[in-house]
C-alpha cells in the first residue's frame, strides 16, 4: 500500500518533467524565431534610413529644378 502513493507521486513528477522539457523546447523555438525577427527588423531599419537619404536627395534636386524653372517664389 505504501508503494501506491509513491508511484502516483512519481507519475505526476514524470508528467511535470515531460511538460517542462516540452516547454524548454518550445522556448528555444520562440527564442530562435524572435532572434530572426530582430535581425529582419534591423535590416528594415537600415533600408528605411537609406530610403530617407535618397528621398532627401530627391527633394534637394526637385527644389533646384523648381527654382531654375521659376516655378516657386524665392
Amino acid at each position: 500500500m505504501s508503494d501506491e502513493p509513491d508511484s502516483l507521486v512519481l507519475r505526476y513528477l514524470r508528467r511535470i518533467d515531460e511538460r517542462t522539457a516540452r516547454l524548454e523546447d518550445d522556448m528555444q523555438t520562440v527564442k530562435g524565431r524572435l532572434s530572426s525577427l530582430e535581425a529582419q527588423m534591423s535590416l528594415m531599419r537600415g533600408d528605411f534610413v537609406r530610403l530617407e537619404g535618397r528621398i532627401a536627395g530627391c527633394e534637394v534636386r526637385l527644389d533646384r529644378i523648381e527654382k531654375r524653372l521659376d516655378l516657386v517664389s524665392i
